[in-house]
């Protein structure tokens, strides 16, 4: 009968939630807190990199800007053989000097910064958007699951016996998103 007893008592123990139960509510909070964290990068990230790639297209955006309009001065100044003279080359001469002065820091840029171009810069930006937002779901995705796994150890036999007797523990909330009507419409990244 001891025997029965012992072993009868040794189920209960293996299977009543007494390690279960404090190791789910353990996950639930350590989920928890990847929720923040992930919401924490995206607060610090995403501004820097919109910051960011706004600066390296006003700097494109000014070069280029520079390089069309010495362009439309330089086509604009004509020389024809007929009135080629000391004052039409000089305007002819000065309006290319500043087309090739223009070209220059355009190259400068491109080989200084090779690969800083603003296609690509908004093209990581994206990219980084996308990124943060499906670590987010996965962090949240992970943290249901914690929730889910713990109610059921405190609401399901015979994990809840032990749990309504000793620990008292309520049911956790699911993830809810509070402001519904808002997140519905996907958010603008604006420049």
């Amino acid at each position: 009968m001891k025997i029965l007893t012992l072993g009868l008592l040794m189920i209960f123990f293996t299977s009543c939630g007494m390690q279960s139960i404090p190791t789910a509510l353990n996950e639930v909070d350590a989920q928890w807190a990847e929720v923040q964290n992930q919401y924490k990068r995206r607060s610090d990230l995403i501004p820097n990199l919109v910051s960011t790639v706004k600066g390296y297209a006003s700097h494109e955006k000014e070069t280029l800007q520079a390089v069309v309009e010495a362009r439309a001065k330089a086509t604009s100044v004509n020389v024809n053989p007929e009135n080629l003279n000391a004052e039409t080359l000089g305007k002819f001469s000065k309006a290319q000097s500043g087309l090739s002065s223009a070209l220059g820091r355009l190259m400068v840029v491109v080989e200084k910064y090779p690969d800083l171009k603003a296609n690509t810069n908004f093209r990581d930006l994206q990219v980084q958007l996308e990124g943060t937002e499906n670590r987010i779901t996965v962090a949240r995705n992970r943290y249901i699951g914690s929730i889910k796994a713990f109610n059921n150890l405190i609401t399901v036999p015979p994990t809840s016996w032990y749990n309504s007797m000793f620990l008292k523990h309520e049911k956790k909330p699911q993830f809810q998103v509070e402001n519904l009507q808002e997140v519905q419409n996907a958010p603008k990244v604006q420049f």
